[in-house]
């Protein structure tokens, strides 16, 4: 299967225990959500549990790169840290991945 048939996620997880969120790009959301869960990702494994904030569907990798990077901004942060209305998360973080 080349890209044109895929279909391309950018999503944004939210540290349930500490102040962290992690911005990323995939073509399986659930498979990468697992991954992140499980600690099977070396940048994320010591803020699991994570809970999903935002995920966005994209139909080409170019176009999803261009959100994910957007997300990663300033502006894009602020945005992501608004989504976070839960108590058990900290609505004041400063990490962004």
């Amino acid at each position: 299967m080349n890209d044109s048939n895929k279909k391309f996620f950018v999503y944004a997880i939210a540290s349930k225990n500490k102040n962290y969120i992690y911005i990323g790009l995939t073509n399986d959301i659930d498979r990468r959500f697992h991954d992140h869960n499980s600690g099977y990702n070396r940048t994320t494994k010591p803020y699991k549990p994570f809970k999903l904030i935002y995920t966005r569907q994209f139909n080409s990798r170019p176009e999803a790169r261009l959100h994910e990077k957007y997300l990663k901004t300033s502006v894009g942060r602020r945005y992501l840290k608004s989504l976070i209305t839960d108590s058990s998360l900290p609505a004041d973080s400063n990490k962004c991945n």
